[in-house]
């Protein structure tokens, strides 16, 4: 009788959302203490990635608590500004040309993947999806702003599930592959400058949190795109840029900030996800790691012509999150404001792009 008490009022327990979320960042701090001792790159985001991600497949309480998620979007967006100094800025300037490149290649790289997903699962055959529509393949496509394609399908009457499981999906094999892949072929420390600030000043981070602060309400209110990550972001860049940013931020913060990131990630593959249409999935997955590769020729191919290194215009190309592919850089010490501004940039363009492209492309066949 005791352990049948005790069973009910531990599932009782975890059914309150403080306890699973207490319950979701201890395991999640293990988890990333026992990927810092084995290695692995990422530690503080990849460990409490997967462990979310299993448990969260398979039933366990776990959650991610909204204030904490934007939170840690801010503390990245803002960290990262703080690598743009005038110096940089000059320098990503001059790179227009090649930013704009790599928009028009992951442009093309979202139709031609949107555009395969329906020729193999809504033709006749083994892969048959029942009732996958063109409009369902084309917003599960595009490179970045997985939940603004998914609110976008939405509207013009797609399959939401199958276009949120293959965004988070993708973004998930990018932040597990291309980290592990650089650890494993040595491509760490090639940018061993660190341009911003290296020293926590606490006048000076109370007043940077401030005003970034200022960014993150800012974007709220005005309902736009990413506003936790983009607002600290843009604010972070115009102070640095202008020799306002005096102090770097504590370590055990961004740690934290990957930690609730890996969290926020993990939680969306719920037990639902592993049901899901596995011929969906596998041609998702197959895809990624193609267009993986094909990023990898592009930014080798790129490296030719401009003066950067292949990995660092790889991380700005892949088919990853902005978030996660920044935060790659910032630990890997590679190109760290390229990355963040290709990535920027690129998830700008396929804002604006994606809707006019599908009316252009799409619309009028349907």
């Amino acid at each position: 009788m005791p352990r049948f008490a005790l069973a009910i009022f531990t599932q009782r327990l975890f059914q309150q959302p403080v306890a699973r979320t207490l319950l979701t960042l201890l395991l999640a701090w293990v988890a990333a203490l026992l990927c810092q001792a084995w290695k692995v790159p990422l530690p503080w985001m990849i460990g409490p990635l997967l462990l979310t991600a299993a448990l969260s497949m398979a039933g366990g309480p776990t959650t991610s608590w909204t204030p904490l998620r934007n939170g840690a979007q801010w503390v990245i967006g803002g960290a990262l500004g703080l690598y743009f100094t005038p110096q940089i800025v000059s320098l990503v300037a001059g790179l227009w040309w090649v930013m704009a490149l790599g928009i028009l290649w992951a442009l093309a790289l979202g139709l031609v993947f949107g555009a395969w997903l329906h020729k193999v699962h809504a033709g006749a055959g083994p892969l048959h999806i029942e009732g996958l529509s063109r409009i369902t393949t084309y917003f599960s496509s595009p490179i970045g702003a997985a939940s603004e394609m998914t609110m976008m399908g939405e509207r013009h009457g797609a399959s939401t599930d199958l276009i949120a499981s293959a965004h988070s999906l993708r973004v998930l094999l990018v932040t597990l592959m291309v980290p592990f892949g650089f650890q494993w072929a040595g491509l760490h420390g090639l940018d061993t400058s660190f341009p911003g600030p290296r020293i926590v000043v606490w006048p000076s981070l109370a007043l940077w949190t401030l005003l970034t602060g200022v960014g993150c309400w800012i974007m709220v209110k005005t309902q736009r795109t990413n506003p936790w990550f983009i607002g600290p972001l843009v604010v972070s860049i115009l102070l640095t840029a202008n020799g306002l940013s005096q102090s770097a931020l504590p370590p055990g913060v961004i740690n934290a900030a990957q930690l609730a990131l890996g969290i926020s990630l993990g939680v969306r593959f719920t037990p639902s996800f592993v049901h899901m249409a596995p011929r969906w999935m596998a041609s998702v997955a197959l895809a990624t790691v193609v267009m993986i590769a094909l990023c990898g020729g592009f930014a080798w191919t790129l490296s030719h012509v401009v003066d950067l290194h292949w990995a660092t215009l790889l991380l700005g190309t892949s088919p990853g999150g902005v978030a996660e592919m920044a935060i790659t850089a910032k630990v890997l010490q590679l190109g760290v404001p390229i990355v963040t501004a290709f990535h920027v940039m690129r998830l700008a363009a396929v804002l604006l792009f994606a809707e006019p492209m599908y009316r252009w492309w799409y619309q009028g066949r349907l």
